[in-house]
């Protein structure tokens, strides 16, 4: 250690020590002048907060590296070995921390990108819920029975991100089977009785579409139905489990009868 220290004080006596600290002085006031620039024009622009603060950072140890690479220049060392030196340390950490990169440059995606903000409600890395954060290796994400989701970002951008807040409204649709033996005019009547009576739906032109019931298909047993409605983001799982509810009580006021796997035993006298 002594010697090593006393090795770079004598490459700085031997040097220009004058010179030294003039470039010294013009390397830390150039780096002030361009960080100032750079994180202005960053500040302009329309990034999020948390990449930006992640682009300062980054820029900031770049920058001040530059210059203490050319001080060191100035008094002599070989500069060249030590940058090879650091080339080999960070590919070294790169190869160790693959994983973290991943999450970070998934990370730095999802901010530039914004498939999605904070309080939007989307189906991202296999998870449906409100975003409460996005960091810059991890976002964070509460269920609709509030459980908080910690995703890691690259698993987030290498996947489809299915963001259902963006428009305003969702479609509400449910499936339901029916007896043959009911007629179809009054089994879609039915379930347009039990969409009426359900609270919270859109109606035309609100909606993008109005209410909707048709046959979906026929079965070995039963026809399938299927209906739809509209309504806002945030009234989406009442209204479906309201209309789950409605399409039995209607049914049953219309005479519909509700198919379900069951067995019919016939007796026969010898």
């Amino acid at each position: 250690m002594e010697t090593t220290t006393m090795a770079i004080l004598e490459k700085v006596l031997a040097s220009n020590i004058v010179g030294v600290i003039l470039t010294a002085v013009f390397c830390y006031i150039v780096a002030k002048i361009i960080l100032k620039i750079v994180f202005r024009t960053l500040e302009a622009m329309p990034i999020e907060m948390t990449l930006v603060k992640f682009a300062k950072n980054v820029i900031r140890i770049l920058v001040y590296a530059v210059a203490v690479l050319i001080i060191l220049d100035r008094i002599g060392f070989q500069t060249s070995s030590l940058v090879a030196l650091i080339s080999v340390l960070s590919a070294a950490f790169a190869l160790a921390a693959q994983n973290a990169l991943s999450n970070l440059f998934g990370g730095i995606l999802l901010l530039i990108n914004k498939p999605f903000l904070v309080g939007d409600y989307v189906s991202a890395g296999g998870v449906e819920g409100t975003v409460l954060e996005i960091g810059l290796l991890n976002t964070q994400i509460n269920t609709y029975d509030n459980k908080r989701i910690s995703i890691p970002n690259g698993t987030i951008s290498a996947e489809t991100i299915t963001n259902l807040s963006t428009e305003g409204c969702r479609r509400v649709e449910y499936k339901v089977t029916a007896s043959y033996d009911a007629p179809i005019e009054l089994t879609k009547k039915a379930l347009l009785e039990a969409v009426e009576a359900t609270a919270n739906t859109l109606d035309v032109p609100e909606a993008p579409a109005a209410p909707f019931a048709r046959v979906n298909s026929y079965g070995e047993s039963s026809i399938e139905y299927v209906v739809r409605v509209w309504t806002n983001n945030a009234n989406y799982w009442t209204v479906y489990f309201d209309l789950i509810e409605n399409i039995k009580i209607y049914f049953d006021k219309n005479g519909v009868e509700m198919t379900y796997n069951h067995l019919n035993v016939h007796m026969k006298e010898n």
